[in-house]
């Protein structure tokens, strides 16, 4: 969706550089989408795109992963008229529930989240839902920068931009990269 990259671009949230992503791997560009959503009005309307197309699924809760996901999640439930929950970092690397947040069940879950490359936190989220006896019916992003390599989540995954960005381990950088300083702009 061509609109919602020039909302990013609008916006300064489509930076180009040298940067160390969540996963480890290096990547010429970023989507920081802490700067797209700070403007409520934007926020409301790409996470109503999402809500959109998640909405096609069965669901009674929204639920995503901390932090960059929660205002992708609030705003989609907010859209669909749903419950929203997350899941935080426990101090270990790793995803809880946690903040009285309960998951019955039978519940059925869409995961929202802000932008995939591997698509590890919607993983590891999808799984948490699982382990309580959940049902997650979908999932969906605003940015799968994956090219097309997330892992199968076992349900329908959506997204409003799909993109095939360059990532690079640490130890094979070009050499635009290895002579650049890297920075780490997400939530780690």
């Amino acid at each position: 969706m061509s609109e919602v990259l020039d909302l990013f671009r609008q916006t300064g949230a489509l930076l180009n550089g040298h940067f160390v992503l969540r996963s480890g791997l290096h990547s010429r560009e970023f989507f920081q989408c802490a700067l797209l959503l700070q403007d409520a009005t934007i926020a409301a309307r790409v996470c109503g795109w999402l809500a959109d197309k998640l909405g096609a699924h069965a669901a009674t809760t929204v639920i995503s992963p901390a932090v960059g996901g929660i205002i992708v999640g609030q705003e989609v439930a907010r859209h669909l008229g749903k419950r929203h929950i997350f899941a935080e970092k426990d101090g270990n690397g790793g995803l809880v529930v946690r903040r009285g947040f309960t998951i019955k069940p039978g519940e059925k879950f869409l995961v929202a989240e802000d932008v995939v490359t591997r698509g590890g936190r919607v993983q590891e989220t999808i799984q948490i839902v699982r382990d309580h006896g959940g049902i997650v019916s979908a999932a969906g992003a605003i940015v799968d920068r994956s090219g097309g390599n997330l892992p199968d989540f076992g349900c329908p995954f959506v997204s409003l931009v799909q993109m095939a960005v360059e990532t690079f381990p640490p130890d094979n950088l070009p050499p635009d990269l290895a002579n650049t300083p890297s920075v780490k702009p997400g939530s780690k």
